[in-house]
Formats: C-alpha cells, sequence, structure tokens
C-alpha cells in the first residue's frame, strides 16, 4: 500500500473518531466495537512491512517505541479528559471536550517533532509506524474509556449503608 493512501486512512480514521468525540455517546453493552479501528490499521500497517529503516534497524525501533509510547500516553490521557457521566435512566454517556482535543494535538505534535528527529538522523520512518501509533492510542483511548464506563455504571444506583 502506498503511503499516501496510509496517510489517507489514518487521517479518515483519526478524523472520525476526533469528530465523534465532540458529539454526546451513549455507551451500551453492546458496544462492544471500539477495537475494530485500532485493530485494522495495526493490520495495515504490519502488513505493509517497513516499520523499520533496513539501514537504521536500532535506532528505527527505538524511535518506533517512543512512538508508540506517545500514542499509548496520549491515548490514556485523552481518556481521562473524556467526560463520562450517567443519565437519569442509569444510561452512562460519554463526551470529550476542549481538553481531550488538546491531549489529542500535543499528542500529534509530539509525533511530527519525532519525525523531524528522524529526518535529521537520517532514518526512513515510513507511515507505517504512524499508523502503528495511531492504532496504540485509539486502542488506548477507547480501552481506558470503555473501563471508566464501566465502572460508573457499576456504580449508579447503589443503595446508601443506612
Amino acid at each position: 500500500m502506498s503511503g499516501l493512501l496510509n496517510i489517507v486512512v489514518i487521517t479518515a480514521a483519526v478524523a472520525f473518531v476526533f469528530i465523534r468525540q465532540f458529539k454526546a455517546q451513549r455507551i451500551t453493552s453492546e458496544g462492544k466495537k471500539w477495537w475494530l479501528i485500532p485493530v485494522v490499521l495495526t493490520v495495515m500497517a504490519v502488513r505493509q512491512g517497513s516499520l523499520l529503516d533496513a539501514a537504521h534497524p536500532t535506532a528505527s525501533a527505538a524511535l518506533l517505541a517512543v512512538e508508540l509510547l506517545i500514542g499509548l500516553a496520549c491515548g490514556t490521557g485523552w481518556a481521562w479528559t473524556t467526560r463520562i457521566w450517567t443519565d437519569a435512566d442509569g444510561a452512562v454517556w460519554t463526551k470529550g471536550g476542549w481538553a481531550a482535543a488538546g491531549v489529542w494535538l500535543c499528542g500529534m505534535a509530539l509525533r511530527v517533532g519525532l519525525m523531524g528527529i528522524a529526518a535529521v538522523m537520517g532514518i526512513h520512518q515510513s507511515s507505517a509506524a504512524t499508523m502503528l501509533s495511531v492504532a496504540a492510542m485509539l486502542l488506548t483511548r477507547a480501552g481506558v474509556t470503555a473501563w471508566r464506563a464501566q465502572a460508573v455504571q457499576q456504580t449508579y444506583r447503589v443503595p446508601v449503608a443506612g
């Protein structure tokens, strides 16, 4: 798959998730497909086979590890800045705000900085590395948000000990 197509896929996936975060969404027990987009991105990245620069395998592996850590940290930050609440019926809702968007944008800035470092070092980073990092971010964000929502759901309408 070409680098340009990878960039289009990454942009479309992130835009879809990013735009949806500003809309309140009900979390249901049937909504178990939060992992689907990250898995598709991971398969596409690994299938491409150019995650590491053959001329600089150690340095490119280190940069990939840093990029994955950035994805995990940003996904966690994004999830923790997402508002989660229950309505009068006990349904759990989630909505991201500007703090969540700020975490996401900082993650993108860190990735661009990492690409600059790679370029200065003469290390080729393919779009597959970015795709894998975005997958890690989306998976972490969705997983932590689902975990937080489950905790809210379990504590709703618990009788007060008296």
